[in-house]
This record gives structure tokens, sequence and C-alpha cells, in this order.
């Protein structure tokens, strides 16, 4: 046998050991992600879109490189375990899930599949981590406290109303980051000398009641916290009280001013699903949940609806209106 015959018949050998594990090699495995909404589709996608863009900016492609399995409550928290049980059962890589009562239906399913808040009014207090810096666990992500921001709220509503004294603080003591939310604007409420009204709605049929009790004490001004699911899926009731009451309103989110209620200061929304998207991306390159700190908001936004406003014969002064990250005519 010639030497160019021999090293062709090498080269040969060489292909015919090497093909079965070439042909063995399996495409990249597409990551599925579970995300829980305990909204509706009309209120959650847009938050939804925002977690996909920022996925899509880390170099991801959906239907590619992932697939996005999205269940939505409907704003009724009995079938938050239900559909926490079915994206358990998918063996999604990775849950995104936000508001207390979701994270917790979800937490209860699983130990082991990764969960990333979106955010936890409370990570500490419910019981979700061990601590922000070190969650320990399948749960990590992002947490909406911080305690400045009742306080600011207040300020801002004193800004814009006049010899402001007594305030509806309305609220669900069934959520914990309620309770954070009362205590913090209970003690800024006495660094402002302002009374605050405490005004409790757990349930659809608790408005009424409450709506009342807001008359009768007399109350000058609202404000809503975030995380009451009841709160947000009634937010255009709410809106309609206070117009109709000439209540101006303070809320932590700003679909209840979408909703024409009269202003909002919190934590961005648009920016929290954004983060979200890059826990899950650490998270899928090997990280683990227990060793990745939870994150406080870094980014907050004023909406001002003032068209609100004239209804309620409130003129913003220029200082808050320069102020706001949005104005809604």
């Amino acid at each position: 046998m010639s030497s160019r015959t021999l090293v062709i018949a090498v080269l040969l050998l060489a292909v015919a050991a090497t093909s079965p594990s070439v042909d063995a090699q399996q495409a990249p495995k597409i990551a599925r992600i579970g995300y829980l909404s305990p909204s509706t589709p009309a209120l959650g996608s847009r938050f939804i879109e925002e977690f996909r863009q920022g996925f899509r900016e880390l170099g991801y492609v959906e239907g590619k490189t992932f697939v996005l399995e999205v269940r939505y409550a409907e704003a009724r928290a009995e079938r938050l375990p239900e559909l926490a049980r079915e994206l358990v059962g998918l063996k999604v890589d990775v849950i995104v899930v936000g508001t207390d009562a979701a994270i917790a239906a979800v937490k209860r399913e699983t130990r082991t599949i990764p969960i990333v808040m979106a955010p936890s009014s409370d990570p500490v207090g419910t019981g979700f981590v061990a601590s922000l810096a070190r969650p320990g666990g399948n749960v990590t992500g992002l947490s909406a406290i911080s305690p400045e921001l009742s306080g600011k709220r207040l300020e801002l509503l004193r800004e814009v109303v006049p010899g402001l004294s007594r305030v509806a603080f309305l609220w669900n003591p069934d959520v914990r980051g309620n309770l954070f939310d009362y205590k913090e604007t209970e003690g800024a409420a006495r660094s402002l000398r302002l009374e605050l009204q405490s005004v409790e709605v757990s349930r659809p049929e608790d408005f009424d009641r409450a709506f009342a009790a807001v008359t009768n004490q007399r109350a000058q001004a609202l404000v809503l916290p975030a995380g009451n699911v009841v709160g947000f899926a009634n937010r255009g009731r709410i809106a309609s009280f206070a117009q109709k009451n000439r209540l101006p309103s303070m809320y932590a989110q700003r679909e209840y001013v979408d909703a024409g209620g009269l202003m909002s200061y919190g934590p961005s929304g648009s920016d929290t699903f954004r983060r979200a998207a890059i826990y899950v991306d650490k998270i899928l390159k090997g990280a683990k949940p227990a060793d990745l700190p939870v994150e406080q908001p870094t980014k907050f936004e004023l909406v001002i609806n003032l068209k609100t406003a004239k209804t309620l014969g409130l003129t913003i002064p220029q200082s808050v209106i320069r102020r706001a990250d949005e104005v809604i005519q």
C-alpha cells in the first residue's frame, strides 16, 4: 500500500470514528420559563412584554432558545394553587411570579425549581427567603420594599392638597406587604402630623362598607399600597369612588392612575420585569437562587393624571408636575 493510500485510509477511519459522536450531539436545550400572573391578560401582558424584551436584550430568541409558559389567574386568588401546580408539572427550568400570594402558591408546589420574584412586597417577612443578602432555598429575585416610599407618598399628597389633615389608608391585612406599608405609613403620618384612618378590604364585598367608612370619617384623601389583588382588580371602582367624592388619591402602582386615580408613586414596573429577566439568565447559566441576593427597587416613577385633577378641582403645583415621570392629560 502506497503512503498516499495509507493516509487516505487513516483519514477515512478517523471520520468514521468521529461521526457517531457528531450525530449523537444534541441541539442546544431550549429553556422553558414558567410565568404566573395573578392578573388578567389585558393587565398582565404589559409586564410580560417587558420581561420578553429584557430577555431578548440578553441574546435569547423566543421559540429558538426559550419558550414562555404563561398562566393568568384572572385576579382570582383561588386559582393560584392550580396554576402553580400546572407550571411545576411542566418541569419548567425557572418560574417568574409576582405578588406574595402567587409566590407562596408556587413555593408550596416546589422546593427545587428556581423561583424569581417580580416582585415580593416583603420577601423576608413572608418567609420566602432567609435574608436579602443570602436568600437560601430556591427563591430569589426582587423586593418591592423601600421604606422611604410611604412617607414620600404622603408628602406628595400634602403638596397637592392644601390643608390636608386626614388620610384614609385602604389596605388588605391578609397581605404581609400591606402590613409593612401600613406601619411605615402610620409612622410617616405621625411625623407629618396627619391623622391616618385604617380601612380594611380583603374581599370585593368589603368595598361598600369601606367606602362608607371613608366618607363617614370625612377623610380628605385616599392612599392605597401595592400587592392587594382585590384592590387592583377593582381599581376602576376605587377611582370612581374617589372622583365622585372629590378625594385626591395616591397609589403605589400606575395602573390605578390609568383607571382614573390622581397620582401614583412606586417602583417602575418596567424596570422590575427587565431585572427579573437578568435573574433568569443567571440561573439558566448555572447560578443558584440561594446565592443570588434579592434586590430592592432602585428606579421609581411618579405618574399624575391631570384630567382627574381637573375633575377634583385641584391645581397640581408646577413643582410637582416637573418631578413627574409621566403626566396624563
